[in-house]
């Protein structure tokens, strides 16, 4: 029990005289830790406040100017993709002519080949029957004989 030979062998559950040199001593200790712990704290705490509340400070600057290239760059890209839409609307727009030239062509040559056809048909038609009315008279001739030798 030498342990609690300071304290004495009897717990005290009423203060006495004591009591005013712990208070002394905790305010005292007090004293001594703001001068020199928590002054020093406190007064870097209290220029991060001034300085981030001064337009943002560091951060804020660097915020805003993460943000101004973040509005930059999305712009850049807008206006990419926009030049890039008008470079497919203006290949598109090239190939669809083209091919209306095609198209128009072909049907161009496709009527001409028609009417060639056509007046070759006819033609065609016409020496046709030329040959007919010509052979006509004999071949009435030739039927009619073989008619009557029947």
């Amino acid at each position: 029990m030498h342990v609690l030979a300071f304290a004495g062998e009897t717990v005290q559950l009423f203060p006495d005289g004591t009591i005013f040199i712990h208070i002394a001593l905790i305010l005292l200790m007090i004293w001594v830790l703001n001068r020199t712990f928590f002054k020093p704290i406190n007064k870097v705490i209290e220029s991060r406040e001034k300085f981030k509340n001064v337009a943002g400070g560091e951060a804020g600057s660097i915020q805003a100017q993460a943000a101004e290239k973040e509005s930059e760059y999305n712009r850049a890209m807008l206006e990419a993709r926009n030049a890039g839409y008008e470079l497919i609307g203006g290949e598109h727009r090239k190939l669809v002519r083209a091919r209306e030239k095609r198209l128009s062509e072909t049907k161009a040559e496709v009527q001409q080949k028609s009417a060639t056809e056509k007046s070759e048909i006819e033609r065609q038609t016409e020496e046709v029957k030329e040959a007919i009315r010509a052979k006509a008279p004999t071949l009435a001739d030739q039927i009619a004989a073989a008619i009557l030798k029947q």
